[in-house]
């Protein structure tokens, strides 16, 4: 007859060696607490520290895969096994490998919280696999295929038209694009400042946040014909607020941005590329021309130069070039003298 919550004696065995380990480390344990309930009181927690967006996908994450699927196993019991069966399941389901690499993290982040707050003596999501999706390499128009766009939109006066000039002209991501304010922008310098990104909770609900990174807050140069699309703009939609809107004031949708830019492509006869696209065509096109990477990484406001680097390190073959030509032509230069 069973008496205890053990199958075996190697198990009752573990379980203690777990609790003495436990004990010497300092570590603190409640073997009532579920990880459903760990996780639901690490999001409340956490809420507060996130951007909505972010709060709003790991809800998702927390309570649409890894509580049903975790949620009644004990936190301190919970191991390596449990989360490698959960990958397997949600592969063999047919779950995407980028969806589900975010859905661990998440849970990775939360169990390496635990280990900091001496509940748990090592995060067991931590060395699990989860394939690798493979790596997006962005589809670029060439500076024809964008200066022909930019033509059908403004010889059909499309309403979006400046907007996509600002994100051509400047690499700005499609949601610092939507989320610049007049008040930021000093069209006589030829200066803005990306202070907001605009993004949606759940696909529905409008909110300004932070940019995506530290270095993204900052100061951008904007070129003649940019100044020229932005003045074009306040004649278009007159105000003090947002830059870009709907003509009750609101923001314009993401979602729609995306749609109608592909509109407008199919209608130009151009292929269909993503609006995020778009900033990789000025970091190419500056690449293209030579600019000096260092200067890139600073238009581009990468956190680090090796973001740029690993981001178009494909299209850096000049570059070794351009380096190892200087070497040639020194040694030239050295014989004949």
């Amino acid at each position: 007859m069973r008496r205890s919550g053990f199958t075996t004696r190697t198990e009752a065995q573990a379980a203690l060696g777990k609790v003495l380990e436990y004990e010497r480390t300092g570590i603190v344990t409640d073997d009532k607490q579920t990880v459903a309930d760990y996780l639901t009181t690490w999001l409340h927690d956490k809420a507060s520290t996130l951007k909505p967006t972010t709060t709003a996908r790991y809800h998702d994450y927390v309570c649409k895969d890894l509580v049903p699927a975790l949620g009644a196993v004990r936190l301190d019991a919970l191991n390596h096994q449990h989360i490698a069966l959960f990958i397997h399941d949600q592969l063999a389901a047919g779950r995407g490998p980028v969806t589900l690499r975010r859905c661990v993290v998440t849970l990775s982040s939360a169990l390496t919280d635990a280990v900091r707050q001496r509940r748990l003596a090592h995060n067991p999501a931590r060395y699990v696999l989860v394939p690798r999706p493979p790596m997006y390499e962005p589809t670029c128009w060439s500076p024809s295929e964008a200066a022909r766009f930019l033509r059908y939109c403004h010889d059909h006066d499309d309403p979006l038209t400046d907007l996509l000039e600002v994100i051509i002209g400047t690499g700005l991501r499609k949601g610092e694009a939507l989320a610049l304010h007049w008040n930021d922008i000093s069209l006589d310098d030829h200066v803005a400042f990306i202070r907001y990104t605009l993004s949606n909770i759940n696909n529905t609900t409008p909110v300004l946040t932070a940019p995506k990174t530290k270095s993204s807050r900052t100061w951008i140069g904007l070129s003649d014909r940019v100044i020229t699309a932005l003045r074009h703009q306040q004649l278009r939609q007159p105000g003090d607020d947002l830059v870009f809107h709907r003509p009750d004031g609101r923001p314009l949708r993401p979602e729609y941005v995306l749609r109608h830019f592909h509109q407008l492509a199919d209608a130009a006869g151009l292929p269909r590329i993503r609006v995020h696209d778009l900033r990789h065509f000025a970091a190419t096109t500056m690449l293209n021309s030579r600019v000096p990477l260092a200067v890139i990484s600073r238009a581009m406001r990468h956190s680090t130069l090796s973001t740029t680097t690993e981001v178009y390190g494909h299209l850096l073959r000049h570059v070794a070039h351009d380096a190892v030509d200087v070497i040639a032509h020194a040694l030239n230069e050295a014989d004949v003298a």
